[in-house]
């Protein structure tokens, strides 16, 4: 071969030697061949992916920019240097004076490389050309990379021909020479054009453009492009707007798209294969015994509760392993499909990282043979020292690209995942929707996805761990022999225990998992019903609860920690026992064998490698254990059946709006049917009633409509389009004219007569941003009965065809009922064009109704007109006279046709509140009404919608609810580091910085004994090595490595203990100050936001902090060890140390500002991703019945995109930090190698192989360090999260030294005395001074419009808001000296909404376990469930499930009543309790009361004026005063404000009607 390249080039291609001199060269034939062919050999490689895009039909290219005109310019201009060069041959060889036969032509390599150049140089034209076509490039890296391999070739002919021409005084070929130095001085000049992007004029709107987009090759590998974000985030804390939007291909949008086609075609496959798995299981077990098929009973209590009711059943185990019923095996499947391209990217780059990490050591045996032989030219050690910078400069280059890959992957993971959760939550079915409540959907969403975005981290791990592992284990077989197998054997030994100590992690994993879900959703259902729980003093039973809950979480974490413990210590060891045997081994085994600096330093440089797999491996384990918990958990959710509509239909050619053909229906399959066999026929634009008893099944009828039912036979057709307004308000944390418009075109006029015709004009005026207005989660700024009518007015604004309305009027006054009937839902209504079907159990519309549709136990009994079925005298005449008394009274003067006076809805009796999810109304809705007078800047809520919104008036001020989350800025207090250290506890914090230490010490002996040891080979050299001298070497080496496994356990175990105290204390204190926040505080804070402390951030408390911390004391610990070792070698590294650490300092500074703001925007813009979430799951039903799916899924699209600016721009700067951190640590190996160049006269060879072993250590220690201080800062953010809700002022104390007597109140006497009251120090009076005097055993009603103050009242006596002035005497005691607990304990109240908790049935009746099981029986006989408990499989043990949603209303609301009977205080406040009630249960409950409650003292809020016409007495109160107090016919009498309010209602004058 070298012979035909002589020949060639003419000349000698190869002498070793050029290279045996001080000066050293390379042959001429070299530089003429291998240094043209290999850049020239990269271009052809790289050109087709550039020729492609021209042969792609005609990209829209944009116009020609001067640097692109300067780039071809340049390229014809070599094209004509190489032109001239090949003229020259010719004419040296062909032309006028060429002499060939005395010189002979010229070499063939004259003529073969102008030509290859041109060739080259048109193929760099077309290049170029192809660049400028490609959508989105600015350069070309292919191209960037060519002309730094083309320039770094010239270099050897530029000295080269430099050299001759002064060696031999002139120029021997002149054109040649000039030709050469032009072409390479405009290779530098392309090189440098070729570094600049060729960025477009942007138009303009696109500021907010990442400039990741233009930034050229050279930014985008060293994150140059990043620099402004940091600088900004340096010189001020960074806002959400300071942030960049995310390009197309990250954009959730693109990644679903793409992820769901692939997750639809494996789920496919994987459901074929679980129908095949349940043949074959059917088909054995059907060979067995036969199947015995119970039904819970829980079924026929599932009515009147909508579509939610699906959660009924108690839970199986949720994670039991042996749950095998669901699609399996296809989620990751889906994955590696979406991601391929990224996923082999970064696998590409990990083997290049990889397999370079391996030339560090060989290097460095080659530079201990240097200075170990004095022979060898200066040179040498100079290009070694270069080729170790540059090796370790592309090894942090690859790594970077490597890691910023799969960072990525796993944000698109954690999106794909998100994505599809949310999306299958709108479609899921019941079964499914059963088996998870809210609390554990949301966790899939937050801690599964989150567990998938750590393991595609490091997924490339799986296969790099054992290569890399492979390779060291060769390269040290290399340098010792057989010995290695004794440190692979003690590494093979480290595998099953390394199994063990999984599998075991693994358990405890799914555990603690049990106990979150199970916390979290106690956690929920408390901060949803914190009203009650404070009204009834219940809170310390749940803080029991949830403490119990807590501690076993802890003690599963406890063993969680001693386990890793266990394992850190093995993996401690590892290297150093791997290190010990296998040096043990070799010295051992022959008395020739002597270890030398070379074979050491080059050893332990490998093991150096091989620790990293080695400590990878369990935390890779552990992580891929989470994530197959997480991946079972997420397919057995996405994997459950879709809500089957196949029984709805929309076929035009049937005559009728809505029929229902033979349809029976059931909420789950294997369950009894709710609806049997009914058929029904409604034609276009006619008003339907619905009516039956209680459990009757006229919800469960709506249901059906809508498409949320389980079809067993029959089906229902639809023609057009559904609006549905379901019997509890779902109202969205939005605008108030954004719950209404829902998504749709805002026309004006449309808009201002749906405002009128529901009577929202008049609530508008009491808003303070009138329509603008934002609207708090689950609409508590409202009353149920604006609530109602907000979601009347959205389904009257959509234009529907069908109208379905589950009794929206129950939850309104008489004639605020009477006006909607007339205006909006009746014949001469808004609707009256179109197809309504109305569930009522007011029987006063009825007459009024085109057909009347009777239900009795789940089957039409009769169908026809008021009139037809009174006459009738079947099941619809019984209905009737049961009502009969109470229509009379109450529903005088009903006719439609006699227009209704309706009082302004400022004048409106109260509104009372359905069981609108959980939420206490009156509080939060007076406390937001009278934000109004807030003073400060208030932002308008605009919608997030794509078109902008028109330019609003100034906003007033309250009229935003919900301020956003406060964010601490800058850097994390000390204080903060202190708390979390206090409460570790100082003894445990002293102990573990001890242990860590002095596992350094044993770090750095051990190496030092090593270095000296190899100096032995020196000692003993051409001598018999003495065995005791080796057996001390050995001893010592090993003593020293178990010492350093030892003092981490040690070390670990102490902290772990330290951690979980911490924890307990922390979760402890946040609890109890939550539980003791006053009620304010919960009206104005998301429930999203306070879950999210108990769930993210003491997730991190528990487990990231405790990490953390130990990886950053190991660092920094080894950074100290690691500069020190190098100084002690080479003592002038000390003046390299100064400028570097000043460096250092600044990059660290610029980098944890941003990086620390940036995780703080993280957490705040999570929140909207769960509570959006939250309030998708709750309003499903509304949002799948006006088909709206799409819109909520763009809205979820938009949230996460924001908050994945932050996660995007987070792990950018992460990249930006290492490139620039690695960089300084390749100049400390640099300067290590250099200065041991310098002085290798004076060190021996065991000190420069620790210096330079070491120092190639380093790099990576001081990243991390760095990185480990920023994750410490970021987590201890946490810590401040969670001791920001600590430090909130309490309300008062639950129990004071003053204790009232035990059989307090007695007579039940009220005495207020000109009481004021207001909601927060700078609001005006609620109640301006109210005094009356109130005698034992009264029944009180009160009345009063809305904003009047009753509620306001009851607020007071529970002392939910504290007085201003003056003060309220129980029978002669002031309550305000009593403890709250004291005070609520004895007084009793049933609230407006019956709020349930899941547990037992017993347990939402006496938390404490106060009262014998025959008082509770006793106490459900009275309030009449004692029937229906007796009948339930468990009894009193039956399990409520979450938000008591396995009972009906109605049936709710007699619970409260039995607590209250159980409760037997001599005063009973009732908050409107009969409202969302139908008669019949009203009816029960009321004699109840009248019976059971004689001797009590009764106040009634009244809304329903029949029901208080038998009071003692009446208080009217307006405005804050009361303005009448005296007997109802007194009141009636004096035609005053009462008197009006009764006409309105029907009630005639004198007539007092007693129920």
């Amino acid at each position: 071969m070298s012979a035909v390249l002589d020949r060639y080039c003419g000349s000698v291609f190869w002498n070793s030697s050029f290279l045996e001199r001080p000066d050293p060269d390379l042959p001429v034939c070299l530089e003429q061949t291998v240094l043209v062919w290999l850049p020239l050999g990269f271009l052809w490689l790289s050109a087709p992916w550039h020729l492609a895009r021209l042969f792609r039909g005609a990209a829209p290219s944009p116009g020609f920019s001067w640097l692109y005109i300067c780039k071809q310019g340049l390229v014809a201009l070599l094209f004509l240097t190489a032109v001239a060069g090949l003229a020259v041959t010719l004419g040296e060889d062909y032309g006028p004076l060429s002499d060939r036969e005395s010189e002979g032509l010229r070499s063939p390599v004259f003529y073969t490389n102008p030509v290859l150049f041109a060739t080259s140089w048109l193929l760099v034209l077309l290049s170029q050309e192809g660049v400028r076509r490609t959508a989105d490039a600015v350069d070309s890296g292919a191209l960037f990379l060519f002309w730094v391999l083309l320039v770094l070739s010239g270099v050897f002919p530029f000295q080269t021909l430099l050299r001759q021409a002064l060696a031999q005084g002139g120029v021997p070929d002149l054109p040649r020479f000039c030709l050469f130095y032009v072409s390479y001085g405009l290779q530098l000049v392309a090189l440098v054009l070729s570094a600049l992007p060729d960025v477009p004029q942007t138009p303009t709107g696109m500021e907010k453009k990442s400039p990741e987009a233009s930034a050229s090759f050279l930014s985008r590998i060293t994150f140059h492009w990043f620099n402004s974000m940091v600088v900004t985030g340096f010189k001020r804390p960074l806002v959400q707007d300071d942030l960049w939007e995310l390009s197309e291909k990250a954009s959730t949008q693109s990644i679903c798209r793409t992820f769901e086609a692939h997750m639809q075609q494996q789920l496919h496959r994987a459901r074929a294969t679980l129908r095949m798995r349940q043949g074959k299981a059917l088909r054995k077990r059907a060979q067995g015994s036969g199947m015995a098929n119970g039904v819970s009973q829980d079924v026929l209590v599932m009515e009147e509760k909508g579509p939610d009711t699906s959660k009924g059943k108690e839970k199986t185990g949720r994670d039991s392993v042996d749950d095998k019923d669901y699609p399996r095996s296809w989620l990751l499947l889906s994955l590696a499909k979406t991601f391929w391209r990224v996923l082999i990217e970064s696998a590409a780059f990990k083997l290049l990282q990889d397999l370079l990490s391996f030339l560090s050591p060989q290097l460095l045996k080659l530079m201990i043979s240097f200075s170990q032989d004095s022979l060898i030219y200066t040179w040498w050690g100079y290009l070694y020292a270069v080729l170790l910078v540059l090796v370790a400069m592309l090894q942090s280059l690859f790594l970077q690209q490597y890691f910023q890959r799969c960072f990525l992957l796993g944000m698109q993971v954690r999106t794909a995942i998100m994505a599809a959760v949310y999306r299958k939550a709108l479609v899921v079915s019941n079964d499914t929707r059963k088996e998870s409540t809210v609390g554990e959907t949301v966790n899939l969403m937050s801690a599964d996805a989150q567990r998938f975005n750590e393991v595609t981290n490091f997924i490339h791990l799986l296969w790099s761990c054992p290569l890399q592992i492979a390779l060291s284990i060769t390269f040290l077989w290399l340098e010792l022999g057989p010995a290695v197998l004794a440190g692979l054997a003690v590494m093979v030994l480290m595998v099953p225990i390394n199994g063990f100590l999984a599998t075991k992690s693994r358990g405890f994993q799914v555990e603690n998992m049990k106990f979150k879900d199970k916390r979290l959703k106690i956690m929920n259902e408390i901060l949803n019903g914190i009203k009650v729980l404070k009204l009834y003093a219940w809170e310390a039973s749940f803080q029991a609860q949830i403490q119990g809950i807590r501690n076993q979480e802890l003690s599963v974490l406890k063993k969680f920690s001693y386990l890793s413990s266990v394992s850190v210590f093995i993996f401690a060891c590892a290297p150093a026992l791997v290190s010990l045997a296998t040096f043990a081994v070799f010295v051992s085994v022959s008395p020739d064998n002597v270890l030398d600096a070379q074979k050491a330093f080059t050893a332990i440089s490998l093991f150096n490698i091989l620790r990293f797999p080695l400590a990878m491996l369990p935390s890779l384990i552990s992580a891929m254990v989470q994530a197959a918990v997480s991946n079972r958990r997420l397919e057995k959710f996405l994997g459950g059946d879709d809500l089957d509509s196949s029984a709805i239909h929309h076929d035009n050619s049937f005559k009728s709006a809505v029929s229902v053909c033979g349809a029976t229906m059931t909420w789950e399959k294997d369950t009894q049917p709710i609806l049997s066999d009914v058929s029904l026929d409604i034609l276009p634009g006619r008003l339907v009633a619905v009516v039956g008893a209680v459990g009757a099944g006229k919800s469960s009828l709506v249901s059906a409509i809508l498409g949320e039912m389980h079809a067993i036979k029959g089906h229902i057709n639809i023609l057009g389009s559904l609006a549905y307004v379901p019997q509890q308000a779902w109202i969205q944390n939005a605008t108030l004219k954004d719950n209404i418009l829902f998504g749709s075109q805002m026309e004006d006029k449309r808009y201002q007569k749906v405002l009128e015709a529901c009577a929202l004009g008049p609530d508008l005026e009491l808003l303070p941003g009138r329509d603008m207005t934002e609207i708090g989660e689950k609409g508590i700024n409202l009353s149920g009965g604006q609530k109602q009518r907000v979601s009347l007015a959205r389904a009257a604004y959509s234009q529907a065809d069908v109208y379905l309305l589950d009794d929206p009027l129950s939850a309104v006054d008489a004639h605020v009922g009477k006006h909607l009937f007339e205006k909006v839902v009746g014949p001469r209504g808004l609707l009256k064009d179109k197809t309504r079907i109305l569930v009522t159990h007011g029987i006063g519309f009825l007459p009024y109704v085109d057909e009347i549709v009777v239900l009795v136990d789940g089957r039409v009994s009769e169908v026809g007109s008021y009139q037809s079925l009174q006459a009738s005298g079947g099941a619809f005449s019984e209905f009737l006279n049961t009502y009969a008394k109470e229509s009379n009274s109450s529903q005088q003067d009903a006719d439609p046709g006699t227009p209704v006076d309706t009082l302004p809805e400022s004048l409106d009796t109260e509104a009372d509140c359905p069981a609108e999810d959980v939420v206490s109304v009156t509080l939060k809705r007076e406390c937001s009404m009278r934000r109004s007078q807030q003073h400060g800047s208030v932002k308008i809520r605009t919608r997030n919608s794509v078109k902008e919104h028109q330019k609003l008036p100034e906003a007033r001020a309250g009229q935003r609810l919900i301020e956003n989350e406060a964010m601490e800025t800058g850097q994390v207090k000390f204080s903060i580091y202190l708390l979390y250290l206090r409460s570790v506890g100082w003894c445990y914090s002293t102990l573990v910085l001890l242990a860590f230490f002095m596992q350094n010490l044993a770090f750095i002996g051990q190496n030092l004994w090593l270095s000296d040891w190899t100096n032995d080979a020196v000692k003993y050299y051409n001598a018999t090595y003495p065995a005791s001298v080796r057996d001390m070497r050995v001893g010592v080496f090993g003593a020293l490595g178990v010492t350093q496994g030892l003092l981490l356990f040690v070390g670990t175990l102490l902290m772990a203990n330290g951690c979980i105290s911490a924890s307990r204390i922390l979760h402890s204190r946040l609890l109890t100050n939550v539980l003791r926040l006053p009620m304010a505080f919960f009206d104005t804070t998301p429930s999203g936001r306070i879950v999210n402390r108990f769930a993210k951030d003491i997730f991190t408390v528990d487990e990231a902090i405790p990490m953390s911390f130990r990886s950053w004391l190991l660092c920094l610990m080894g950074v100290i060890g690691t500069l020190l070792v190098i100084c002690v070698a080479t003592p002038i590294f000390i003046a390299v140390i100064v400028p570097l650490a000043v460096i250092y300092y600044f990059v660290q500074k610029l980098y944890v500002a941003t990086s620390r703001q940036l995780r703080r925007l993280d957490s705040v813009s999570r929140s909207p991703i769960y509570s959006h979430f939250g309030e998708t799951v709750a309003g499903l039903s509304v949002i799948r019945a006006y088909g709206h799916q799409e819109r909520f899924l763009r809205h979820n699209r938009r949230t996460i995109d924001e908050n994945h600016k932050s996660v995007y721009a987070w792990i950018v700067s992460n990249r930006w930090l290492a490139i620039r951190l690695e960089s300084l640590g390749n100049l400390v190996v640099f300067f290590s190698a250099l200065f041991v160049v310098i002085s290798r006269d004076s060190l021996d060879s065991g000190l420069v192989g620790l210096s330079i072993s070491y120092a190639l250590n380093v790099t990576q220690t001081l990243n991390w360090l760095v990185r480990m201080t920023s994750e410490l800062e970021t987590n201890i953010v946490a810590v401040e999260r969670v001791s920001e809700y600590t430090q909130i002022e309490n309300e008062a104390p639950w129990v004071t030294d003053i204790h009232p007597s035990d059989s307090w109140p007695e007579p039940g006497r009220i005495y207020i005395e000109d009481y004021k009251v207001r909601y927060r120090p700078e609001l005006d009076l609620v109640l301006q001074g109210i005094t009356c005097d109130i005698s034992g055993n009264e029944k009180i009603g009160i009345v009063g419009r809305t904003g009047a103050g009753k509620s306001s009242l009851t607020n007071c006596l529970f002392r939910l808001i504290e007085a201003a002035d003056g003060r309220i005497l129980i029978d002669g005691v002031d309550i305000a000296k009593l403890g709250l607990h004291d005070l609520r304990g004895r007084l009793t109240i049933i609230p407006q909404d019956p709020v349930l908790f899941s547990g037992t049935l017993r347990m939402n009746l006496d938390p404490f376990e106060r009262f014998s099981d025959e008082a509770i029986w006793q106490v459900l006989e009275l309030s009449h469930l004692k029937e229906f408990v007796a009948g339930l499989p468990n009894r009193l043990n039956h399990e409520i499930t979450e938000g008591g949603e396995n009972l009906s209303v109605g049936q709710r609301q007699l619970l409260c009543l039995a607590r209250a009977l159980l409760r037997k205080s001599r005063i009973l406040i009732l908050d409107e309790a009969t409202a969302a009630v139908d008669l019949e249960t009203d009816t029960l409950i009321q004699a109840t009361i009248r019976q059971e409650f004689s001797h009590c003292t009764v106040l009634t809020i009244a809304h329903r004026l029949h029901t208080i016409m038998d009071s003692s007495r009446v208080m009217v109160l307006d405005a804050g005063r009361i303005v009448e107090f005296d007997t109802p016919d007194a009141l009636l009498h004096k035609k005053g404000h009462f008197y009006s309010m009764a006409k309105d209602a029907g009630i005639r004058t004198g007539i007092s009607t007693a129920l």
